[in-house]
């Protein structure tokens, strides 16, 4: 392999060559050799390392990114592969969540008195954030947000979340997902409560769509320089 520098890998991503020697330090890249005088050899093995983890970041975020590499570095293709397909069914996931709010929306919209289809029952604060995998104390922020409007128990004053409270925190945990602030999340509630129009919503579920189908095509080009460098590496 014709060896290379730091700056010739910096180059071809627009980054500092101190942000190539850090991602080798990190484990990110595999440790390079060095010269007498100490300076480092970087390979094709080095840049096709680069362009799978600065892959990996677009797809599925710096830390899981990281953990990747890692994990090849570290010989455990398997933990890699496992991370890998993590991010893909919380993709799946997204997706469906998406698709069952734009049923909803198609509920709301269709629905002859304006009401939209609702789950039934009630839930504690903690069953609705296991639910949602999320914290209490989550709730009780998109609460004191406006997003969430749960009744109290008579009896013992705790919070009692029914079949609205259930749809407005699934509605709020994916828009919450795709970086809405908890203000724009609210607005969008409020319009799901009232039945009126529901554009506002539509607009942000295409952002959400619009950013799901990036992150897919991510994840495949991640996947093509990922195997491109595993080939190398394996070598």
């Amino acid at each position: 392999m014709r060896n290379l520098r730091p700056a010739d890998l910096a180059r071809e991503h627009g980054i500092s060559t101190q942000a190539v020697r850090n991602y080798e330090e990190s484990g990110f890249l595999p440790t390079a050799e060095r010269t007498p005088t100490g300076y480092r050899i970087y390979t094709e093995a080095h840049a096709a390392a680069l362009r799978a983890y600065l892959a990996l970041i677009a797809a599925f975020g710096h830390a899981t990114a990281g953990a990747i590499m890692l994990a090849l570095h570290g010989d455990d293709l398997d933990k890699a592969l496992t991370l890998i397909d993590r991010g893909h069914t919380q993709l799946l996931h997204d997706r469906e969540t998406l698709a069952a709010v734009r049923r909803a929306v198609g509920h709301l919209t269709a629905a002859p008195d304006g009401a939209p289809e609702l789950p039934t029952g009630t839930r504690t604060i903690g069953e609705l954030a296991h639910r949602l995998q999320v914290t209490p104390a989550t709730l009780r922020a998109w609460e004191d947000a406006g997003i969430l409007t749960p009744a109290r128990d008579p009896a013992t004053g705790y919070r009692r979340y029914g079949p609205t409270d259930l749809r407005d925190a699934e509605l709020a945990h994916l828009l919450r997902r795709g970086g809405y602030l908890l203000g724009t999340i609210a607005e969008i509630v409020r319009q799901v409560r009232s039945a009126g129009s529901t554009a506002a919503l539509a607009t942000a579920l295409d952002r959400w769509q619009r950013k799901l189908t990036a992150q897919g095509v991510d994840m495949l080009d991640a996947a093509a320089e990922l195997s491109r460098y595993h080939a190398i590496s394996a070598r």
